[in-house]
């Protein structure tokens, strides 16, 4: 049994439909408009397979090639990043791409789930922000996106320590404006225009006006010292999926409610993808621990459909005052009906303490 605890890409066969498919643009003294993607099975670029993280030193690479800089380099992906979005309900495909402190390049799209109430989906920011939590990507500092952040995912964004000065590129709007200035004297910079986080969210709520500034937030290392009790809605055994539902909740980020939990779901195969419940401060843009999980599951499942998970495991506290066994079951029996899901209750090894985030 294979744990996923971080994006890979693998290599598609013929039949892959072509949407799974990124494409590098080409060399080019001037930022090249997206290429269109390349037919299925013909691969005809570094990115001839699904990706969702690419490495710092291949980043470069590519940009090099381009004659890009890596922040310019990413607007030029988001076309073919929207084309692994999976929103049947809206047909509405939304990408992003950002890039980390550590130089590598991430991918989010959004997700939606037939038969469920939309709140479930996740949106391409959340995605692309549990991608880097995944990876254990320290800090995000710029991300192009094709559609403007809805509010929800400006306050999802809010989690991040130094929110307001992520830089942030909207693809539609530089379309729209026919990337000003193309001839100008001012050079390729003025063709992507990233606005800080605090342009579009200037009056913020967030973690500062409720937690301590000794918090972790969101992206850096959580521990919440969490362990099985002995009396668990399931059985006691030495399966690597129990454990990595623990570890999972270990990392969550939940220091609103003090009710961490964490999912970690088997495919046929035996792959194991786990993901962390992550709090939001405004409540409601919180991602659960099982869409956390889809996210891992997407990233790294060769574009398989959800109906080959066959098994999921909740780790959570037993007192918790926010649960998450019932939606993750709801959720869990309709996107794979035969996948059985297991709850395990941990115990806090901390002292308790009157911040909720201990």
């Amino acid at each position: 049994m294979a744990i996923i605890n971080s994006s890979s890409a693998y290599l598609l066969p013929p039949s892959t439909p072509r949407f799974l498919e990124l494409s590098i643009p080409p060399s080019s003294s001037t930022p090249p408009k997206p290429e269109p993607l390349p037919s299925a099975g013909q691969p005809t670029s570094d990115m001839e397979r699904p990706r969702f993280v690419i490495e710092a030193a291949e980043a470069q690479q590519i940009a090099k090639r381009s004659g890009l800089t890596l922040r310019q380099l990413l607007p030029t992906l988001v076309e073919s990043a929207q084309s692994l979005a999976r929103p049947p309900i809206s047909k509405y495909h939304v990408g992003a791409v950002g890039l980390g402190s550590s130089g590598r390049i991430f991918i989010g799209v959004n997700l939606e789930f037939p038969g469920l109430p939309l709140h479930h989906t996740v949106h391409a920011e959340q995605f692309l922000v549990t991608n880097l939590s995944i990876n254990a990507e320290p800090r995000l500092q710029y991300f192009a996106v094709s559609a403007a952040p809805c509010g929800h995912c400006r306050q999802f964004l809010q989690e991040i320590r130094g929110a307001p000065d992520i830089n942030i590129l909207i693809t539609s709007s530089q379309n729209e404006n026919d990337n000003a200035n193309p001839q100008g004297d001012t050079g390729i910079e003025e063709e992507f225009e990233f606005n800080p986080l605090s342009y579009y969210l200037p009056e913020r709520f967030g973690p500062d006006d409720l937690l301590g500034k000794d918090v972790p937030l969101l992206l850096e290392a959580h521990d919440n010292a969490l362990s099985f009790s002995e009396f668990s809605n399931g059985e006691i055994t030495g399966d690597d999926l129990k454990y990595a539902a623990l570890d999972a909740a270990n990392m969550s980020h939940a220091p609103y409610s003090g009710c961490p939990s964490g999912v970690a779901l088997m495919d046929v195969e035996g792959m194991v993808y786990k993901g962390s419940y992550t709090e939001s401060a405004a409540y409601n843009p919180s991602l659960g621990p099982v869409q956390a999980a889809l996210v891992a599951y997407v990233a790294n499942s060769d574009g398989g459909g959800y109906e080959r998970i066959v098994g999921a495991v909740l780790a959570e506290k037993a007192d918790a005052t926010v649960k998450q066994e019932h939606t993750a079951r709801l959720l869990l029996q309709c996107i794979s009906p035969k996948c059985e899901l297991k709850v395990f209750h941990c115990i806090s090894l901390k002292k308790k303490s009157k911040n909720p985030s201990a």
